[in-house]
């Protein structure tokens, strides 16, 4: 034992010299920039990964599993203390018999030529060889913690993290968490206690974080509730260091080497571990350095009962034996982890290596100027494929688009609006002054806008006639886009357009019966079309029929029930005057208000005009479907000079 002591002790008088000596190449380092550019510490940019991480997901449900340092315990087990220690600074706020820490603070250990500390968002450094300085940094750390915690709350699960570098330490990251505790007290809020082991699983489920077990030497170990929770996270021992602490206590009080033994060798709770080790974290006074604290571990160890009777070893006691453990344990897990994950990215790569062999075998073997030109040559043989389009594929895309978009002004503004006239020269008249209005005004500009959205469907239509290719799909797309935007009309073409259009409505001439049939057929086909949309509008009026109602179980509403009785009083004043205005005059609509109240309906004006308006239509529309069928007969009038009602604008429709 003498001689182990006595080698001991010269081991840190090496170890001190060692501190030294790089102490003072950091600062020759510091102070020489030009001639040598101190490099960031590995340590360091490994924290500030963790950091950024730690932002993208502060839960830990899809957590990066890098490894860091979990330090967990009962409360007042002197996990605390064990962590400053390590850190070789007073740097958490103190208390006595109450939770003091609320919310893990991640410290990253780094070695510098001065001791201090700094938090991750913020670039005060705080000196902590000065007590003053110590003293803000615990206050910064409980006012943190305090911010942290929401309202109603006793602990927060964000993550405070800061940084100590100083001589000798041992490089590492370590989180510490909240005591776990038994029981809930008046003054925390009734979830804390399962709050706490949630968030202390949610850190120890990371397959990669060093578990650092602390249990309290000076109580019973019945008594204890981290262990369970250690063995149900890591049932092996493979990532888990277990510390007793308070070994003084536990000799004096309840001096038993047996079951301390037992403790330290991990045969005593039901958990396993890579190390056990005992250790002394003073004497219960807050007010001692960590140097005194030090000095009394060493003085208590060389004069231990248990040390003397060998439960004890020179290998699993002091603080500083559990950091140079814990520190190679973490570098071997770093080392471990990151070969880990680079196989598991090679794996990745030569996945998408083989997918894309498997799935572009034309191409997969084209360096980029090779693709880019093979995707340029398919693109500009489609675009001279485009040259080979019909002209009466052209022809019926734009005049089906034309339509469309003119179709609902052409009945609206002419035809409905000439048709209200008995005489055919007034509609004539009427039907004339509205088409070379319309020509003059919207029909050229709406031609060009037609003609540009169909050489953009012909042009889409085109590029989708090929194979489906993944890599130049979206090339395509943005040819087609650009090519669209840079295309533009001539400036003349609306003028053009204009003059052409005033000519061919001036030219009323019919060659023969299939032009005139031509024109009667197209005007059969709008108008069906106008009616069926009339008469969809009417039913959705109305409701579902009594057919409906049954098999699908549908029911009107009130509203659909009252445009049914309506409809029905409309329909007979549609009857009575065949050959009414599109309006109805302020006497029939109080008329007709009137009747529908006796029925116990009751409705506003404007309802009753909603109404009217798609009836009326409907009733006009099967008119001028029997006009048409009239039509089909007048070629042989039109030879011989004369003309009936309809008849011009079917010559201009042609």
């Amino acid at each position: 034992m003498k001689t182990q002591t006595k080698y001991q002790k010269l081991i840190d008088k090496l170890e001190k010299e060692n501190r030294d000596l790089r102490k003072q190449i950091l600062l020759k380092g510091q102070k020489d920039t030009k001639k040598r550019k101190l490099k960031r510490s590995p340590i360091d940019m490994y924290s500030e990964v963790l950091d950024e991480l730690a932002d993208y997901d502060s839960s830990y449900n899809t957590q990066d599993h890098l490894p860091r340092v979990v330090v967990v315990g009962d409360q007042s087990s002197g996990k605390t203390s064990v962590l400053e220690m390590i850190a070789k600074a007073r740097i958490f706020p103190r208390g006595s018999g109450e939770m003091m820490t609320r919310s893990p603070v991640k410290v990253t250990l780094s070695e510098g030529p001065y001791h201090i500390a700094k938090f991750k968002d913020s670039t005060r450094e705080f000196d902590l060889t000065k007590e003053s300085e110590l003293d803000a940094l615990r206050k910064e750390v409980e006012v943190r913690m305090k911010a942290s915690v929401g309202s109603g709350k006793t602990v927060s699960s964000d993550i405070i993290s800061m940084t100590v570098k100083g001589p000798g330490l041992q490089r590492m990251v370590l989180v510490d968490l909240p005591g776990i505790i038994s029981t809930v007290t008046t003054d925390m809020s009734h979830d804390t206690k399962d709050s706490i082991r949630k968030m202390c699983l949610q850190h120890m489920e990371n397959p990669n974080a060093i578990i650092l077990c602390i249990q309290d030497g000076s109580i019973d170990a019945e008594r204890s509730n981290v262990t369970d929770l250690v063995s149900t996270m890591d049932p092996s021992g493979k990532r888990t260091i277990f510390v007793l602490t308070k070994v003084d206590l536990a000799e004096s009080n309840l001096y038993n080497p047996d079951r301390i033994q037992k403790i330290l060798e991990g045969r005593l709770f039901p958990m396993k571990a890579l190390g056990y080790f005992a250790v002394v974290t003073g004497k219960g006074n807050t007010e001692d350095s960590i140097s005194t604290i030090k000095d009394y571990e060493e003085s208590f160890f060389r004069n231990s009962k248990l040390f003397k009777a060998g439960v004890l070893k020179a290998s699993n006691m002091t603080t500083h034996n559990l950091s140079c453990a814990v520190s190679e344990c973490f570098w071997k897990m770093v080392q471990a982890s990151v070969e880990q994950q680079a196989d598991s990215f090679k794996a990745t790569r030569f996945n998408l290596e083989t997918e894309w062999k498997n799935t572009f075998s034309k191409v997969r073997e084209l360096d980029r100027e090779e693709l880019f030109e093979k995707a340029r040559g398919e693109i500009l043989d489609e675009l001279i494929n485009l040259s080979n389009i019909s002209p009466r594929q052209w022809e019926d895309a734009f005049t089906k688009t034309l339509w469309e978009k003119m179709t609902t002004h052409v009945f609206e503004n002419i035809y409905l609006l000439a048709a209200q006239s008995e005489n055919s020269g007034t509609f004539n008249t009427t039907i004339d002054i509205k088409l070379k209005q319309w020509a003059d005004q919207q029909l050229p500009k709406k031609c060009v806008e037609v003609g540009q959205q169909t050489l953009k469907e012909q042009f889409s239509n085109m590029l989708k006639r090929g194979e489906s290719d993944n890599i130049f799909e979206k090339l395509k797309v943005a040819v087609r886009d650009a090519s669209m935007e840079k295309h533009e009309w001539d400036s003349k073409a609306e003028q053009s357009l204009r003059v052409i259009q005033r000519n061919i409505l001036e030219d009323r001439s019919v060659s023969d019966k299939n032009q005139w049939d031509s024109a009667v057929k197209f005007m059969e086909t709008a108008v069906n079309e106008q009616l069926e949309m009339v008469e969809n509008t009417l039913k959705r009026m109305k409701g579902p029929g009594t057919r409906e109602q049954w098999y699908n179980w549908k029911s009107k509403t009130a509203e659909q029930q009252n445009r049914c009785v309506a409809l029905k009083e409309l329909e007979k004043l549609m009857t009575s005057h065949k050959k009414h205005t599109p309006h109805l005059s302020y006497e029939e609509l109080t008329t007709v208000r009137k009747n529908l109240e006796t029925h116990g309906v009751f409705v506003d004006a404007e309802f009753l005009k909603e109404t009217w308006h798609p009836l009326y239509r409907k009733n006009f529309l099967k008119k001028s479907l029997n006009t048409v069928s009239e039509c089909r007969k007048g070629f042989y009038y039109y030879q011989r000079g004369f003309t009936e009602s309809g008849v011009s604008l079917l010559l201009k429709s042609s």
